[in-house]
């Protein structure tokens, strides 16, 4: 360990109980509680039972219940799991293990003491600007409040935004609402623990394994993204123009694309890469692997944030709600924030053409706050009518709301893809601080069509934040894991992300919170696997003394011979990798990031085979669009801002092209 604590920080730091502590309790509990039904009812069962004498013995091989267990034995208990030949144990010791590693990596403050951990805040990080939103407030009275407008778009993010700014340029009215709220700079990045406003609240696939991330606020993913700012990639292009969407491969999506780039002043030039990304350049090179430089959307700001995943302090990064949705509201669009939609009323001739949206409105706290639930806060009801509607609340909300309006479209919330990623963390002999610097400013696409038909891994650096890099280290026992912690300031973390070929759905359940089924195919886990061999290839070749790919039972290596004295053949790293190529990822015992969610409103030439037409109007129906990442008619493959960007500028212009034939 090149920088260890003092010894009374050292001390302090192994007698720490995190169950004496009231804040990862309550942590731990508010995990639990953003489970779906479905898997806290499945796991208060299994606790109910281990807790019996008969279900201890046969769960733990002793008569005395675990909970009357002393720590040693726990542990060996929930060790013994991990080996287990059912399934069933080993879900059961991931699922403890990451409930108190969420917990404690969220709540140890020590930790972050001796990393000399940092978070941009206060008056050393000026907050960049606050725009006037000016958003509509209502009363609190029992008759729904009744606006007018042209277009309603519902959803904030990357493509609503982009819809707004587009539409209100042409001249016609336009209201935004979105049932997140806004967060400034000033209150920019989020602490962790107020994620849930950031974020959509626990969301997960049916078993699990892939924890999800979208966005839920003011501006959507477009706050809380990392600046990628990737194009479409040719053969992806190719791909769905092959699917009978020509305009994919014609100048006019290309002109789309050159216009969104172009307003968020997407570049590379002022880009000063961190460790993380020099390693993945630098080892690209070394390794004659093809890679590039990712552009960022910050109008040629260098941008150095580690922590735009929890809001952009700097105002630098040019997501919706820095830059589109002001221009929009210049142009004279309104916005209305809070506003949960329901439904999109039809007129009742039966003929499925659109009238509006209703929902209901909650008000901030009398303090500008919202802490309080959101039912013990000011709500009206509220109707917007419009001529069109736009839905854009993302893959996730948008196929729920288009369900929620009674439309029966078979394709409604299926096709949906994941860009399921793998994980490995590299510790280096040195210190990295890899939460400081641009977070992803070089990607390695040389993996990204390993079965020939466009289907492969994108090899990026990943958020290294106490709570995401600590988290995905190894659980083999309390010793062992705090000691790999110590090390975090000198860690790094990767991603494989995937390009998958095969595809989930999402419906309603019966509380009315989306059901995701999505499980990565042993198909696309051999290509994560074959990502993370990869990976570990370039760290090891870079200079990596201990690599942790985030996959059950598989040892970390460890190895402090010179960097000039490796090569990829070295006989003990070529062992272990042996190890790692003949792992199944098998999601029973294993987790997969998820950050980019596509496809559940797919768009399509006809009617039989997708929701959404080439001007994105849903099939079936009249003055309804979709214009998010749910239209993609598959796997993007690359961070998808900017392909939801150009689609919804398509779609916008489409729409302004047709309302101005209207008045004629």
């Amino acid at each position: 360990m090149r920088y260890p604590p003092t010894i009374n920080q050292f001390r302090e730091y192994l007698a720490f109980r995190p169950v004496e502590d009231p804040k990862f309790v309550s942590i731990v509990k508010q995990t639990m509680s953003k489970l779906p039904n479905s898997s806290k009812s499945q796991l208060r069962s299994l606790l109910n039972f281990i807790v019996t004498r008969f279900g201890s013995l046969l769960c733990t091989w002793h008569l005395r219940p675990l909970t009357e267990q002393p720590a040693h034995i726990r542990e060996s208990i929930i060790k013994s799991w991990y080996q287990a030949w059912l399934p069933l144990w080993h879900t059961l010791a991931m699922s403890f293990s990451m409930l108190a590693k969420v917990g404690w990596t969220q709540s140890n403050q020590l930790l972050r003491q001796i990393s000399n951990y940092s978070v941009p805040n206060g008056e050393a990080d000026t907050p960049g600007l606050t725009p006037n939103f000016n958003f509509m407030q209502f009363s609190s009275t029992p008759e729904t409040a009744v606006i007018e407008t042209d277009v309603v778009i519902v959803g904030s993010g990357c493509g609503g935004g982009v819809c707004a700014k587009v539409i209100a340029e042409a001249g016609h009215r336009v209201v935004v609402v979105d049932k997140g709220y806004y967060i400034p700079p000033c209150q920019m990045p989020v602490p962790v623990d107020d994620a849930e406003y950031l974020y959509e609240s626990g969301l997960s696939n049916a078993d699990g394994s892939v924890p999800i991330l979208a966005g839920s606020c003011w501006g959507g993913g477009g706050t809380v993204n990392w600046s990628v700012s990737l194009r479409t990639q040719d053969f992806v292009c190719r791909e769905w123009a092959s699917k009978g969407l020509g305009f994919f491969t014609a100048p006019d999506y290309q002109r789309s694309l050159d216009r969104v780039c172009d307003f968020m002043g997407v570049g590379s030039s002022r880009i000063r890469h961190d460790h993380a990304n020099k390693l993945v350049l630098d080892g690209a090179e070394k390794m004659g692997w093809k890679a590039e430089v990712c552009p960022q959307n910050t109008k040629g700001a260098e941008h150095s944030c580690g922590h735009c995943g929890y809001g952009c302090r700097s105002g630098e990064k040019q997501g919706p709600a820095t830059s589109w949705l002001p221009t929009a509201g210049k142009a004279g669009a309104q916005f209305i924030e809070g506003l949960d939609v329901s439904e999109i009323l039809f007129d009742s001739s039966g003929s499925k053409q659109a009238t509006g949206v209703i929902g209901v409105w909650t008000a901030r706290e009398a303090d500008g706050n919202i802490h309080t639930p959101r039912d013990q806060r000011t709500q009206r009801q509220v109707y917007i009518k419009a001529k069109k509607v736009i839905v854009a609340c993302g893959t996730v909300n948008s196929p729920l709301l288009l369900m929620r309006s009674h439309l029966k479209n078979p394709h409604i919330g299926k096709n949906l893809h994941m860009h399921p990623t793998g994980v490995l963390v590299a510790a280096f002999d040195h210190d990295v601080q890899g939460w400081n610097g641009s977070i992803v400013t070089g990607v390695i696409t040389e993996f990204e069509n390993m079965d020939g038909e466009g289907h492969g891994v994108k090899i990026e650096a990943s958020g290294t934040l106490p709570h995401m890099t600590v988290l995905t280290l190894p659980w083999r026992g309390a010793l062992q894991y705090k000691l790999a912690a110590l090390k975090y300031r000198q860690m790094n973390s990767f991603g494989a992300i995937l390009r998958d070929r095969d595809t989930g759905s999402i419906s309603v359940g019966s509380n009315g919170q989306p059901i995701i089924k999505y499980t990565p195919s042993a198909f696309d886990r051999k290509h994560i696997v074959q990502g993370l061999v990869a990976i570990a290839k370039l760290c090891y070749i870079q200079g990596a003394v201990e690599l942790f790919p985030y996959i059950a039972n598989l040892p970390p290596f460890e190895c402090h011979k010179p960097v000039e004295a490796r090569t990829i053949e070295d006989k003990d790293f070529a062992g272990w990798l042996q190890g790692l190529k003949k792992h199944d990822m098998n999601p029973a015992g294993n987790f997969f990031g998820c950050a980019h969610q596509m496809g559940t409103c797919r768009m399509s030439s006809t009617s039989a085979d997708g929701v959404v037409d080439d001007r994105g109007k849903v099939w079936g129906t009249e003055n309804v669009y979709v214009a998010d990442a749910s239209v993609f008619p598959s796997a993007s493959g690359v961070n998808p801002m900017v392909t939801v960007m150009a689609i919804a500028d398509r779609i916008a212009r489409s729409l302004v092209a047709y309302l101005r034939s209207a008045k004629r």
